[in-house]
């Protein structure tokens, strides 16, 4: 089943488009369909799909605006509009078709061939990424690996100092001032980890315990190795105590 999301400012469009589905397109769910652009966006931000029809010509924002606000895209993209002149703008914002207005049903169709093949194409990246990192496990538990920006990084553990965590976002810092953000929630970072010597110390941080340097009990932080300072929760103090 592929799910779909619909996002237009003209309510008449988005009808017309769920009775198409509806009637010409099997195994096809619309699960949310918005005329505000910015609730649409904090619905994708936190919930998820196979693709988003998105219209181009919007009151407050344009669609590639939209696009651009997006905290991450991990689905298909079909710009829908009553103008053709926005096809090479559609290609340069890797949507994967272009349907102009009133939607021919034969035109949608391959649209949803496409869609089929796109959702496809991204569960076997996910296996394949499954794979790699289970054999990267096998191959050197020091390892960690990362997906973001379209590719794979594979980093030493030991060379994480914290992880810092801010919504659906979390920055690595590493030794030598570098910073990686992933696309991934704090517990999910977490949950790469080995907890031999990662230990959660607040709701917004994960330090490596090799890398610590001082506890200060009195004000109830921890200074790394490069000396940035990281609070450690209240309710946390006494696990963290007994890593060591």
């Amino acid at each position: 089943m592929i799910s779909v999301v619909i996002v237009d400012d003209e309510p008449n469009a988005i009808q017309s488009l769920i009775w198409e589905l509806k009637h010409f397109i099997s195994d096809i769910t619309v699960v949310s369909h918005f005329s505000n652009p910015e609730e649409a966006i904090e619905y994708l931000d936190n919930n998820s799909t196979d693709c988003l029809f998105l219209d181009i010509q919007m009151p407050t924002m344009d669609g590639f605006q939209f696009l651009q606000k997006l905290r991450q895209r991990d689905f298909a993209v079909v710009i829908t509009t009553a103008y053709n002149e926005y096809a090479i703008k559609a290609l340069k914002h890797e949507a994967i078709d272009y349907l102009l207005k009133p939607i021919d049903s034969d035109d949608l169709a391959e649209t949803i061939k496409k869609i089929k093949k796109h959702k496809s194409k991204l569960k076997n990246a996910e296996n394949f990424e499954l794979a790699l990192e289970q054999f990267n496990k096998r191959l050197n538990k020091k390892k960690i690996t990362i997906n973001t920006d379209g590719k794979l990084i594979f980093i030493d553990a030991d060379d994480i100092l914290v992880v810092v965590g801010d919504g659906n976002y979390s920055t690595l810092e590493l030794q030598h001032n570098q910073k990686i953000v992933v696309t991934k929630k704090l517990k999910e970072v977490n949950a790469l980890l080995p907890q031999d010597h990662f230990f959660r110390i607040h709701n917004s941080y994960i330090v490596n315990l090799n890398h610590i340097k001082e506890f200060i009990k009195s004000d109830g932080y921890v200074v790394l190795i490069n000396n940035k300072k990281i609070p450690v929760a209240r309710q946390r103090k006494t696990d963290f105590l007994e890593k060591f």
